[in-house]
């Protein structure tokens, strides 16, 4: 999902919403320190992954930021992940299950309009 968030930083740039992208290179162990900052700098949060949403990675960061860094939020943090359904295996059901840039760029203005 690096790409994807790049994407959409380039174009939330372009409307005046600026973004961090942080690129957790591994999940266990995760660079705490690098969530804790971003969350601290940016005050706004998106977690995106490809996994379904229970029981995925942004519980867990989110639980982290929720415990480290909760007076630092300005709004909700939005999770962007993959429905909790199985894994289609026809490309335009895939498309669908996918988080893709225009789920998250929705997701960024509903968060920039908070």
């Amino acid at each position: 999902m690096l790409w994807t968030g790049l994407e959409v930083a380039e174009t939330l740039a372009k409307e005046g919403i600026s973004h961090e992208v942080v690129d957790l290179r591994t999940l266990l162990p995760y660079d705490r320190d690098a969530v804790l900052q971003s969350v601290r700098k940016c005050s706004e949060v998106i977690l995106l992954h490809e996994d379904t949403r229970t029981g995925g990675m942004a519980g867990e960061l989110e639980a982290l930021i929720a415990e480290k860094a909760f007076e630092d939020l300005d709004g909700p943090i939005v999770r962007v992940t993959a429905p909790n359904t199985p894994v289609p295996f026809m490309p335009p059901l895939e498309e669908f299950f996918l988080p893709n840039a225009k789920k998250v760029i929705e997701a960024a203005r509903r968060l920039a309009a908070y």
